[in-house]
């Protein structure tokens, strides 16, 4: 069946170079969660106060002691992997509660400032977390997170209200690079500070641990001020139209938009691939540090540099693969970024033992194909939501983002528990970005872009 060739897009909404950098700076301030905390500080940081808690000596190898948070046995070194599961739990029923409310308040500012600063404000707390105080750090860790996750909701619905169609993928992309930029270089300077002031001692790198945590809290608090100080409110005709208490009016826009999802299928057929091929993405992040150590067998200043090297390299990969985005479209980049994807993986299958420099070649390769990835899939989906429902869809988008995020890590961990290699558990994530590829290539885009009531970017 052919599909129906429009005309160009009309200009977008207009917005200010002003307005548009300030929309980017919540990427850089929000960023330095995701690298100190989450990817490189919390995990270590926590377990070792789940630890002491249990029981064991500060720094000891081999600990076997549990704690009981609720009446509930849980070994210490399990106590963070069920913190992260809980938060996504959660995080599956909050996200789209907050894009409805998001969609209905004449105030969507206030509601990022909120979200922002309490997740700022429970990372900051984690300075309060010493000696065995590891129900402490959980509380404040699954708070941050799903604070995280509910001001991202927030964060991309303004996206679609800054440009028009053939100006979201430059908009998402450099978004994403500055993330990326500020997240690496705060993660770099408390690298250096934790280089330079550990004195061996566990009780050493605990506390430089915590204030590094502490440090992303303020980071994240501070930058946030420009977005809010900077973005203009868009209200949507719901939210002008007003009438009722903004979450229960959410709360029942919620039900209905879940009901009337089904006459936008090929909008859920996106978010499916999405789902799919972004599960292998994140898996490839999550378990990168893992198969370099117990595979490869390369030591931690080998891992510290090339997490700083994927950092940086994402800042012009994400602008490279979004002016390459503004030539051949968003959906070819996109699927390009899939193929490229897939050579990782095999590049990394065939990566020689106690290499270094290898590995960071391929960090390298990782850090330029996945910003770009990552901002044109949120510029692509932007154009196939409806008017007005910006919140709820990316509330959507977000739990395809994070909340599966279980998938890759289940294949990879049940294929090296069948073969005993993690060379082998690496190639079974082929599988997402393959069949990411193939259901992202079924997408009709241009058609579901007019299904959704939007103009269709004049390449896609």
């Amino acid at each position: 069946m052919a599909e129906t060739t429009l005309p160009s897009a009309p200009v977008g909404p207009v917005s200010t170079r002003r307005e548009r950098t300030g929309w980017y700076f919540y990427d850089w301030a929000m960023s330095a969660f995701s690298t100190t905390v989450v990817t490189v500080f919390l995990g270590p940081f926590l377990t070792s106060v789940t630890k002491v808690a249990a029981g064991c000596g500060l720094g000891a190898d081999g600990c076997d002691g549990h704690v009981y948070p609720l009446g509930v046995r849980v070994a210490a070194g399990s106590y963070f992997p069920y913190l992260v599961s809980l938060s996504v739990l959660l995080t599956v029923f909050v996200l789209p509660v907050v894009g409805a409310v998001a969609d209905r308040s004449p105030r969507r500012k206030r509601l990022l400032a909120v979200f922002a600063f309490v997740g700022a404000g429970a990372t900051v707390a984690m300075a309060l977390v010493t000696g065995g105080r590891y129900l402490l750090g959980g509380v404040l860790f699954v708070v941050a997170n799903i604070a995280f996750g509910a001001a991202v909701v927030v964060y991309n619905s303004f996206l679609p209200q800054l440009g028009g169609p053939d100006d979201r993928d430059g908009i998402s992309s450099r978004g994403w690079a500055l993330g990326y930029l500020g997240g690496g270089l705060l993660l770099a300077v408390n690298l250096v500070v934790v280089n330079s002031f550990s004195d061996g001692t566990a009780q050493r790198t605990l506390d430089l641990a915590r204030w590094s945590i502490v440090s992303a809290g303020v980071w994240w608090a501070v930058f946030t001020v420009v977005p809010l100080a900077w973005l203009r409110e868009r209200p949507s005709v719901a939210a002008v139209a007003g009438g009722g208490h903004v979450l229960v009016d959410g709360f029942r826009q919620l039900g209905r938009t879940v009901r009337e999802m089904r006459a936008y299928p090929l909008t859920l057929f996106f978010l499916l691939a999405f789902l799919v091929y972004n599960d292998g993405i994140q898996t490839v992040i999550a378990l990168a540090s893992q198969y370099g150590t117990e595979e490869l067998r390369l030591g931690q200043s080998t891992l510290i540099v090339t997490i700083l090297l994927v950092q940086f390299l994402a800042f012009g990969g994400a602008l490279t693969l979004g002016a390459l985005a503004k030539r051949i479209g968003a959906w070819k980049t996109v699927l390009l970024s899939l193929v490229l994807w897939t050579a990782v993986i095999l590049a990394a299958f065939r990566l020689p033992a106690e290499a270094p420099v290898p590995f960071m070649v391929l960090g390298a390769g990782i850090g330029l194909v996945l910003g770009g990835s990552q901002a044109l899939s949120r510029s692509l989906f932007s154009q196939m939501i409806p008017a007005g429902r910006e919140g709820e869809y990316y509330g959507f988008y977000e739990i395809s983002d994070k909340g599966t995020s279980w998938l890759g890590p289940l294949a990879f961990g049940v294929v090296f528990q069948l073969t005993s290699s993690y060379r082998v558990g690496l190639v079974s994530l082929l599988v997402f970005f393959v069949v990411g590829f193939v259901l992202l290539a079924a997408v009709p885009v241009r058609r579901a872009i007019v299904a959704a009531g939007n103009v269709p970017p004049r390449v896609l």
